[in-house]
């Protein structure tokens, strides 16, 4: 199975149990999974840190990137059609 199947199932996975926390309740019902003293986050607050997680992890690829091309920010890509 490739990274990107891989990818794609996890996050129906993680839409699937969005939607089914949803049927529950709202956004700032209690998340089942507790942090080292027992607290609870809402739900709100633990989607909220995953999307903070998944852009600084994009921001990660883009240095690595940035490195293998040489290209920053938002510079067109090299060698195409218009170059």
């Amino acid at each position: 199975m490739s990274l990107r199947a891989l990818w794609r199932a996890a996050v129906e996975r993680s839409r699937a149990s969005v939607a089914e926390a949803l049927q529950r309740g709202d956004l700032g019902q209690q998340a089942h999974a507790a942090d080292d003293d027992g607290s609870h986050a809402n739900l709100r607050r633990m989607l909220l840190d995953l999307v903070d997680e998944y852009a600084r992890h994009n921001g990660q690829a883009d240095l690595l990137r940035e490195s293998v091309d040489g290209l920053v920010g938002e510079d067109p890509p090299r060698g195409g059609p218009d170059a």
